[in-house]
C-alpha cells in the first residue's frame, strides 16, 4: 500500500509536505528491504510516519530514524538522506 492512499483524505499536510512523508516511507523501506507493499510492516511503516508527522516533524531523515526507532532497529549511517 503506497502511503499517499493513506494521506489521500488527510487535510492536515500540505504538499510539500505529502512530498517528504513519501520521501520518508520509499528510504525507511529501502532501508528496511521490504519490496511487498502489501506486507502488514509496509503498513505500519506508512502510519508510524503519519503518526510522527503530525507531531510536527518534517524532516525526511528524522521521520526514516523515528520508524526505525520505534521498530527496535538502529538507524542508518548519516550518509542516507
Amino acid at each position: 500500500m503506497p502511503i499517499r492512499l493513506l494521506l489521500e483524505h488527510d487535510h492536515l499536510f500540505e504538499p510539500e509536505e505529502i512530498d517528504s512523508l513519501i520521501l520518508a516511507f520509499e528510504n525507511t523501506l529501502r532501508v528496511l528491504g521490504l519490496t511487498n507493499r502489501e506486507d502488514p510492516l509496509t503498513v505500519a511503516v506508512a502510519k508510524l510516519i503519519i503518526q510522527l508527522a503530525k507531531d510536527d516533524e518534517r524532516d525526511p531523515g528524522r521521520l526514516r530514524d523515528g520508524v526505525l526507532e520505534a521498530l527496535g532497529r538502529a538507524a542508518p549511517p548519516a550518509s542516507l538522506p
